[in-house]
């Protein structure tokens, strides 16, 4: 049985996009977004595991076709976001159509690796039983963002995660943005906030603060990391999940913190002035680190 370096489990999503010109569909979500990002730098150690509806599989096998090894866990439906914009983009109204299985304990048995990396789109995608048990088969690295969003009806409000305490002792990597770190300590500090998430139990805090860059605390140390600005910027859905791509890919190479950050952020700039998925190459990132 196959032991990856790295491995991104979280749902590939059907999302609409709906602006005042058109309407668009297309696959998201953390581990589509991830996963293209790993295809582009060495990905012959990583493992996607995913769960959606068969309707979806196309976004799966274009992912296989780029050599990355993907495990798919059967689901009735995917999840299936629906995004409306305004004329003003910051304008955005958000709907949850359908919703695929959460991933469980029984169907992750069979999957080993060094690092996993949790892409939670909403909050019962992973339950504290399954946090717990991927944290004593290795080093569990979470995106926060869908622990602090909850559908009612097709509605999505803003939470508070709910079993945070308990869950951040067993998060060796957390990563939050400038909002969901707010949410999560109360706090609009960003050094204040990391030291209040380490205090609860985690190892390495990554803190995006989008155009300010981006801050790392990690063994009692802070590592600010800067943003390369982009010549422009066409599309920043999926920003976080390429970044989280770019670190945790240096991290297994045993790269530095500092090292892994800074590679993260360039790749950001790198995804931000294209549309779709991160689609360079780690010579582009490193040229213009």
């Amino acid at each position: 049985m196959n032991t990856y370096n790295l491995c991104c489990i979280g749902h590939i999503t059907l999302d609409k996009i709906v602006t005042p010109k058109n309407t668009v569909h297309m696959p998201g979500g953390t581990a589509f977004y991830f996963a293209h990002a790993i295809s582009n730098l060495d990905s012959s150690n990583f493992q996607l595991v995913t769960a959606l509806a068969q309707s979806e599989m196309d976004a799966v096998e274009a992912i296989r076709r780029k050599g990355i090894a993907v495990k798919v866990l059967p689901s009735t439906h995917s999840v299936y976001f629906e995004n409306k914009y305004g004329k003003n983009q910051d304008n955005r109204s958000q709907r949850v159509l359908a919703k695929a299985e959460p991933f469980t304990i029984k169907g992750l048995q069979d999957v080993n690796a060094h690092i996993y990396h949790l892409g939670s789109l909403l909050a019962d995608d992973f339950s504290l039983d399954v946090i717990k048990y991927l944290s004593a088969k290795g080093l569990l690295s979470v995106d926060v963002q869908g622990y602090l969003r909850e559908v009612r009806g097709e509605k999505v409000y803003a939470i508070d995660w709910t079993d945070k305490e308990e869950a951040l002792k067993y998060i060796h990597i957390l990563k939050a943005n400038e909002h969901e770190m707010e949410v999560l300590t109360g706090c609009s500090n960003p050094h204040q906030a990391a030291l209040m998430l380490a205090e609860l139990g985690v190892k390495e805090v990554l803190l995006t603060l989008g155009s300010r860059g981006s801050l790392i605390y990690a063994e009692e140390n802070f590592y600010e990391i800067p943003a390369y600005p982009p010549a422009e910027i066409v599309d920043a859905t999926g920003c976080g999940d390429t970044y989280m791509a770019g670190y945790l890919h240096m991290r297994t190479k045993g790269a530095s913190y500092r090292e892994a950050g800074n590679f993260a952020a360039a790749m950001c700039t790198i995804k931000l002035e294209a549309s779709g998925p991160f689609c360079g190459t780690e010579e582009e990132v490193l040229r213009l680190l």
